[in-house]
């Protein structure tokens, strides 16, 4: 998902292109305006954490794109190519250590493992949106 920083910044474009010169590929993709219900379920795990209500603030705050992207170990390919979630501490050449600006506002957020990756998928696709 290209969190709204991306989007504000006009980093679309940018992060689908690394996405797919990576040999990955995106199988459905749509802009949407995250409403408050689904961001909580999509961070419940961070629910009654001190920084809970920032994060469901900042994903609500202005459009995303969210994404399903397949390939050979996409789970871990991505994480990888997104680099770590603080910009400072991402290396360069990944999406984060190149393009975002800080912890909270980085740019791209990516499901850290295949069962997540499955239910997020689900907040945000029916399943006659999937083509791959």
């Amino acid at each position: 998902m290209i969190k709204p920083d991306g989007v504000k910044r006009r980093l679309v474009g940018e992060i689908v292109a690394r996405i797919e010169r990576k040999g990955l590929n995106i199988v459905s993709m749509k802009m949407v305006k995250i409403d408050r219900n689904t961001a909580e379920k999509l961070y419940e795990e961070h629910k009654g954490k001190s920084f809970f209500n920032e994060l469901v603030s900042y994903i609500t705050s202005g459009p995303v794109v969210c994404m399903v992207i397949e390939g050979d170990e996409a789970v871990k390919v991505m994480r990888t190519l997104i680099g770590s979630t603080d910009p400072k501490e991402a290396s360069p050449g990944t999406i984060r250590g190149d393009l975002a600006m800080s912890k909270g506002e980085n740019v791209i957020h990516a499901s850290d493992a295949e069962e997540k990756a499955k239910k997020e998928m689900s907040l945000f696709f029916s399943q006659n949106e999937l083509t791959g």
